[in-house]
């Protein structure tokens, strides 16, 4: 008899546990390599940032594009790799910073598109678990985000992994020391250490036929990892939304008993969400809060994370109650997390 059939979540709830010491691992030797890398891609001076990659490091793609414009002020897009793969477009990227993020860099799409863009001019940085991997080879600079094999095929630790390397980078493009990320491993073990409150929550979605998922700023990119992992596991259909999107119409399909999830960062984000979360109670919404006690307190329920954390670092946090949550939802619907039909490890898109 199989692992999978004898402990189901084995793989998965031991990699979600490795997260504190991954997080660890990259403030202690991952750092000092990503600071170097980063000062001699600022000596290139790039005006423009694109950043590439499909599924769970697409949404660390995006949290990456939040800092990079927040933070460093530079325009920053997400690629369309049909573009170059599928049309042959061969646009100019002549001081373009080309960031491809990839948890094994396997991918031929980006690997094909990370070389189209080298011979278009760009400056390529390659993001993965996988020094070895096709993507780094062809890619100018590499940064290893370190977490180790990974084989759950749920992504878990590598995209906490991506999220913080990626944070790391920024910093030493503008000349930080990335100081607002060094409790985060502390802050993770606390978190992960909850689990049963997440345990208790996930009661409230055994039977659920949907599910709305919804953030702004920072938090958005938590949305839409969250609403992929709950439908890479559960197979509930779960749909991101920013938060000013989902009031341009969506809106309308939830009502008093439609769950929804709200993930409210503690700064801007968390104040620009202010107005959904209000129409959400006034519609009657099933609204469970990730946030600070106080967002928490004003919902139906939610799971209150740590204060004082930095808005910029805070999806790192975010996220771990939310994988939980798949988790724990998969479990109580019998299902197995570490094995979702229809996944494989490596999707070989091209």
């Amino acid at each position: 008899m199989s692992d999978h059939q004898t402990a189901p979540g084995r793989i998965m709830a031991a990699e979600m546990a490795e997260q504190p010491a991954v997080l660890r691992r990259i403030l202690d030797e991952g750092a000092p390599k990503i600071r170097g890398i980063a000062a001699e891609i600022a000596a290139r001076k790039p005006r423009f940032v694109l950043l590439t990659a499909r599924g769970t490091s697409d949404n660390a793609a995006l949290y990456a594009k939040y800092l990079i414009e927040i933070l460093l002020g530079k325009p920053a897009g997400l690629t369309s790799m049909s573009t170059t793969t599928a049309y042959g477009a061969k646009p100019d990227l002549t001081d373009v910073l080309v960031i491809t993020v990839s948890q094994s860099g396997g991918s031929p799409d980006l690997v094909a598109s990370t070389k189209a863009a080298r011979e278009a001019g760009a400056v390529t940085l390659a993001v993965t678990n996988n020094p070895d991997s096709p993507l780094a080879e062809v890619s100018e600079f590499h940064i290893d985000v370190l977490a180790g094999p990974e084989k759950a095929l749920p992504a878990t630790k590598t995209y906490t992994a991506e999220l913080l390397a990626l944070y790391l980078l920024v910093e030493g493009l503008r000349g930080g020391d990335g100081g607002a990320a060094r409790e985060l491993p502390a802050l993770a073990a606390g978190v992960l250490a909850r689990q049963a409150e997440v345990k208790a929550l996930a009661e409230r979605y055994r039977f659920a036929q949907r599910l709305v998922i919804t953030s702004r700023g920072y938090g958005y990119p938590t949305a839409r990892e969250a609403a992929l992992k709950l439908m890479e596991t559960t197979y509930i259909p779960a749909t991101p939304f920013s938060g000013a999107d989902l009031l341009h119409g969506p809106l309308a399909m939830v009502d008093n008993v439609s769950p929804v999830i709200a993930i409210v960062p503690d700064g801007k984000g968390g104040e620009a969400l202010q107005p959904v979360l209000d129409r959400l109670r006034g519609r009657g919404a099933d609204l469970v809060v990730v946030g600070q006690q106080a967002q928490v307190d004003a919902a139906s329920a939610g799971f209150a994370l740590p204060p004082g954390v930095p808005e910029e670092v805070q999806p790192i946090l975010e996220i771990l109650p939310l994988q939980l949550l798949a988790y724990e939802v998969t479990i109580a619907r019998g299902q197995d997390p570490d094995a979702p039909r229809a996944l494989a490890k490596v999707t070989e898109t091209r």
